[in-house]
């Protein structure tokens, strides 16, 4: 698994963050010696992996799968599976990235093998270029390529939330094998919402307020029969419902948990998907 860094690491990581406002100075009689090259712009904003290349194969990320870094140089995001933290110092056009720790679920299939190069990849010193909302990062063989782009957040309304992952307390595992990506939901701006609970379609409506969604109707549902993970996540989530949940909304991920630490969280899909 992934390791942390020493405190002693972090401390020098926290100045040459402080040091990225400033560039970095060329010397020597290179053209340029004496200016200062800026560093890349990678604090800040919310970074979504499109595709990471180890040795030539080239692997599409999964849906959710982002890293944010902060200015302090601390990141944390997820690989489209399980969360991961990692501490980013910035040089110039080069990028160094060490791997944190992060949760442990089972990455089956696609998500387990993005994760698997993601991780490969996604560390130690690699050459950054940044255009527009694409941030490229290489390897300095050239033989690994992390490509991703920038992405505003999510609103909680007017969003298709996929639900990948349920929890209990401080512990998050992926719903039932075979019912992954069955259950989504939109909130209108009414208060009106609709989706599928894994395996049913349903309407509620719900009540925002503060940081607390209630959802203050009956759950209407269609009635089809269906496989038993799909029925097990919708049991689930329909207990859920009932009665008022806190919510969390960090950039593209919504969390809804209940008063005894029982919840699910929700990631957000491209608004051209947004009817569930």
């Amino acid at each position: 698994m992934l390791k942390t860094r020493t405190t002693a690491a972090t401390a020098v990581l926290a100045s040459l963050v402080v040091l990225s406002a400033c560039g970095t100075q060329q010397s020597g009689s290179e053209p340029g010696a004496g200016s200062v090259a800026p560093d890349v712009p990678v604090a800040g904003a919310h970074w979504v992996f499109d595709t990471v290349t180890v040795a030539g194969k080239e692997t599409e990320a999964p849906d959710g799968a982002h890293v944010e870094i902060a200015a302090d140089g601390k990141a944390s995001g997820n690989s489209g599976c399980n969360g991961f933290g990692a501490e980013v110092s910035v040089q110039g056009d080069t990028v160094t990235v060490k791997q944190g720790q992060g949760t442990e679920m089972a990455c089956p299939g696609e998500r387990g093998a993005f994760e698997a190069v993601l991780q490969k990849a996604f560390t130690g010193s690699l050459k950054a270029k940044v255009e527009g909302d694409r941030l490229t990062l290489t390897s300095p063989d050239g033989k690994n390529v992390v490509a991703l782009t920038s992405e505003p957040a999510a609103p909680l309304t007017g969003t298709r939330w996929t639900v990948d992952s349920l929890l209990s307390g401080d512990t998050a595992s992926s719903p039932p094998k075979g019912s992954e990506g069955k259950a989504a939901f939109v909130i209108d701006k009414e208060g009106a919402v609709r989706g599928n609970l894994g395996c049913n379609r349903f309407t509620a409506t719900a009540k925002v307020t503060g940081k607390t969604l209630t959802v203050t109707g009956p759950v209407a549902t269609t009635r089809m029969i269906c496989s038993g993970p799909q029925m097990e996540l919708e049991t689930k989530l329909y207990d859920l419902l009932d009665g008022p949940l806190t919510y969390e909304l960090r950039h593209r991920t919504l969390t809804l948990t209940g008063a005894d630490g029982e919840g699910f969280a929700a990631t957000a899909k491209p608004a051209a998907s947004a009817t569930p």
